[in-house]
């Protein structure tokens, strides 16, 4: 279960470093010509702020857990991700994005199966 939990913490901060760095670098013309479109209206300095707080989201999904320094911040960081979700699904469903939305869904399960996972484990 260890691995699995790994690949899936992998995959979750491979996804999310890549939108913290777009969303704290590019434009909102740029995040949306290039699928980011739940950020569309959103003001610049909210846009940078969500993409810095994803870049720092993934380091407490990999980080705490690696080096058992406070390993609670791993699921602390993964229910974090999962109101990410739970925000972005209904920008996505108003913009009529289904896929969008599902793709939000699918994060957000995974994202608190990694929560429920590492926390049981803690709690070993």
């Amino acid at each position: 279960m260890n691995t699995i939990l790994w690949i899936l913490q992998i995959l979750l901060a491979i996804g999310f470093l890549a939108s913290g760095i777009m969303k704290s670098t590019q434009s909102e013309r740029w995040l949306i010509t290039h699928g980011q479109t739940g950020v569309k209206g959103l003001p610049a300095a909210v846009i940078t702020f969500i993409g810095i707080c994803e870049i720092l989201g993934v380091f407490g999904l990999i980080l705490p857990w690696w080096f058992n320094i406070a390993p609670v911040l791993t699921p602390t960081a993964a229910i974090c991700f999962c109101i990410v979700m739970l925000l972005a699904a209904p920008r996505h469903y108003k913009l009529n994005e289904p896929k969008n939305v599902a793709i939000n869904i699918i994060i957000f399960f995974v994202c608190a199966f990694v929560t429920y996972e590492r926390l049981t484990s803690l709690a070993k």
